[in-house]
Order: C-alpha cells, then structure tokens, then sequence
C-alpha cells in the first residue's frame, strides 16, 4: 500500500504529545456477564482489522524533515494489541478497583513502534467484565473513534460470529492546495447559516440576496475569530496548573434519561442544556468545597464539535472543531443557571466558532510544530476543561454476546487543563465520567457527588 501521510490536524495532535498530557483517547466499555475472549478476537479482527490504519505504523522520514506517514506493520500480532488482565485474586473486584486500572492504563502512553491502539479485557469485574480501549488521536478524533467502537458491536446476542471483511479503498492523494480549501469549506457546511448557500452554489450571476447571505457569513465568520483570538485566560484554579503523569479516572452510574426530559419539560431548555447546568454546579461544589472563591466566579469548557458532512462520520483522522462554552459557576440556583446557560447557547447556534476553530488548525498544521504547540497551548489556557457529550444508541448492543452496560470515552487535555468531562447517553441512560490529573484533583469521585447532587437538586 501506498504511503499515505498525516493530514495537518493529525500532525499537530501528534507534535502536542507529552508524558503529563498523553495525546490519547481512552474509553471504557462495562458489559453485564463475561465474554468469550476467542468470539472477542474474532469480531476485533473482522471488524477492527479491516480498516488498514488499526494495522500500521507511524513511520517518521529517515533523512530530512517531512511529514510522518501511515505504513503497514510487517509484524503486526493482534495478541499483543488484545490483551487479558483479571481485577484481583481472592474475589471479583468493584468499581473502584476498575476505575484504578483505567487510571494506570490511561497514565501510560502507546508503544511508537507498534500500531497506536490498545485493548485490555478486564475479567473478574463484578461477575462480568469491561474492555479499556487506548487509541492514539492521530488515528481519529472522539466522535469516529466512538463509531469504531460501536462498529464491533451487534444488536442481539445471537449474532453470528463475524467473518473478515473487504479492505476499504485506498483513497487518492491530494494536493496541498485543496487539503488547504477543505476546512473552512466543511466548515460552511457544518454551519446551519451557510449550509444552504454553499449547497446551491454560487453562480455567475449571484441575486443579491444571496450576496448578501454570503457577506453576512463572512463578517460573522471574522466577528467568531474576532472573539476566539480575544478570549482572556480563564481564571487560575485548583482544576488547572502543572500537570504530572499520574491521571484519575471516574464515572457514575446511569441517570434515566427520561428524569432529564421530565426537567426540561418543566424548565425548558435541552437535554444539553440540562446536562451543562449540572456540570457546572457539580464543578462549582468542588471549588467551593475546596476553598476557592466562586461567587463571581466563571470558568470556560471547550467542546469539540463534529466538522463532518452527514453520513461521513465515522471517517478517520480529525475533523473537529471547538467551541468555548462559559459555564456560570457563580450561580447557586440550579434553575437560573440553566436560565443564563439557555441564554448563551441560545447565540452560540449558528456561530462559526467551531469552523475557524477547525480551519485554524488545519493551517497550523502546516507550520512547525513549535509553533503549532505553542498557539495551542496558548488557545487551551482560554478553558479549564475539555467536556465531550456524546448521544450514543437508544437500543441496547451487544459486544461478542455479551450486553453492554455503559460506555464512556474520554478525549485528552492540552496544556494546562487538568480535566476532560465525558457524557455518554446509551440505552436510555446518561453517565458522567470524568478523568483529571491525580496532582490537581486527585479525588474526581468528590466532583460526581456533586453532580448527583446537582441532579438531584
């Protein structure tokens, strides 16, 4: 197979490895009985191993700079990237002996010489099990490595054990110059406001309606850079500052999502909102617990935002953008704060920040990596956490024959920010997981208690 390079985003996420900040998303899938580790290994090799990139290496250009690219391993050994490890000796082990192995797992990075993904089926948890999955975010962002995840998955237990599947094309080189024109292009189509626009096309002879429609996403495209560039630091913290190796990781159990509706009926808003309301309160107990100053205090998320066009979503490589999302932690009421939280999202629909945000990125790519690393960097000190919120199957699925309970995947930080906040709705339940640094917040049980409460409240 032809060599096939990174794109610039890929290459950027690939330069801000760290060992304090591993550039790798982690996910954790909870199954209800144990899985046969042979049927296992068989959907990960039909399923997982017929997409080319789970079986090659990152290969780096022996002389001179360039570009790394994608080649296939020659030695490639599904038993080391599938492995087995079992939760204690006396007696099956609880959540909390889980939620240390996840920890460890997502403390320690990928082997460079070896294709970037990691599996381990965790046996003698509670009478069933759960699998730890580690991909490098050069392979892919959350939301297509959330469908490669899913790919493996049947929506009964008696589905047949899977057979190999076709390789998928090789897809053509492009030059420089339309990699460069891509971004901002998608962009426009993610953007509800200029979506019809861009999908009439723009002919010679532009009604001025349509002028105006496309000068009027332009100027609102600068106005989003305007404030993206301008955006202050977000305030200092405990949940942000120096970070070490060691990473703790959390999660709940499942809220019915059909109590999150019941509220929104109530008090209006969406799931989404609902759910960034309690975020934030949940948040705002940990500081205030802690010491920290929270009357007039508000801090910002960045969430990453899905740039692919419909129905191209589980393509690999990163096409995601990024929006800053205030969350007003200053406000103890948890109905007012939904209020102010509607508020803002409200104008955050049609804005373009996720857009630039993707097309800056994509152009940083293209400069040097110190460069790159240092904008960053410099763009992550604007939030203290990265919060990711899923809308996962509404039906049950089954993994090898065996039902999945939950499944929560966690994105990485940059500079730094301490935290990454998961939110997964499957099967008609919601989760929260969080994954902090162990130096800042070394107890991220304390923060869901506090969303519970907010939950409850």
């Amino acid at each position: 197979m032809a060599r096939q390079h990174l794109s610039s985003i890929d290459a950027a996420l690939l330069h801000l490895d760290d060992p304090t900040n591993l550039m790798m998303i982690t996910a954790v899938m909870i199954f209800e009985s144990p899985i046969d580790f042979e049927r296992l290994k068989a959907t990960v090799a039909a399923r997982l191993l017929g997409m080319s990139r789970f079986r090659q290496l990152l290969v780096w250009p022996r002389l001179g700079p360039g570009k790394p690219y994608w080649e296939d391993d020659p030695d490639f050994d599904l038993d080391y990237h599938l492995q087995r490890v079992r939760l204690g000796t006396a007696g099956p082990g609880d959540q909390a002996a889980l939620q240390d192995v996840v920890s460890l797992l997502a403390s320690t990075p990928l082997d460079p010489s070896r294709p970037l993904w990691l599996f381990h089926l965790v046996e003698n948890y509670a009478h069933c099990c759960a699998l730890v999955l580690r991909f490098h975010h050069c392979i892919a962002d959350g939301m297509a490595l959330v469908h490669v995840i899913l790919s493996l998955t049947d929506p009964a237990p008696d589905a047949p054990w899977p057979t190999a599947l076709p390789a998928p094309p090789q897809q053509r080189a492009t030059s420089r110059c339309v990699v460069l024109a891509r971004p901002f292009r998608s962009g426009l189509k993610a953007s509800r406001q200029t979506a019809k626009i861009i999908q009439q096309g723009i002919g010679i002879a532009v009604p001025p309606k349509r002028l105006r429609e496309t000068g009027l996403a332009i100027r609102e495209g600068a106005a989003d850079l305007g404030r993206f560039v301008l955006l202050k630091p977000d305030p200092d913290t405990i949940l942000g500052g120096e970070l070490g190796v060691n990473k703790r990781v959390a999660w709940t159990e499942g809220i019915p999502l059909e109590e999150i509706k019941f509220i929104r009926r109530r008090l209006g808003g969406t799931v989404n909102d609902i759910l960034l309301t309690v975020v934030a309160g949940a948040l705002r107990r940990y500081l205030h617990d802690h010491g920290e100053p929270v009357d007039t205090l508000s801090i910002r998320v960045t969430v990453p935002v899905n740039m692919r066009p419909p129905g191209r979503e589980a393509e690999l490589g990163n096409q995601v953008g990024a929006v800053f999302v205030p969350l007003p932690t200053s406000i103890a009421d948890p109905a007012c704060r939904l209020g102010e939280i509607m508020r803002q999202m409200k104008g955050r629909k049609d804005s373009l920040e996720a857009p630039v945000f993707f097309t800056a990125l994509n152009i940083l790519g293209y400069g040097p990596a110190r460069i790159a690393d240092t904008l960053i960097n410099t763009f992550s000190t604007r939030a203290t956490a990265v919060l990711t919120n899923v809308k996962g199957p509404p039906a049950r699925l089954y993994l090898a024959g065996s039902p999945l309970a939950a499944l929560l995947p966690w994105a990485p930080t940059t500079g730094r920010m301490g935290m990454a906040l998961s939110i997964l709705s499957y099967a008609g339940e919601v989760r929260l997981g969080v994954l902090t640094d162990e130096g800042l917040v070394p107890d991220p049980e304390a923060i869901l208690a506090g969303f519970e409460a907010e939950f409850g409240a």
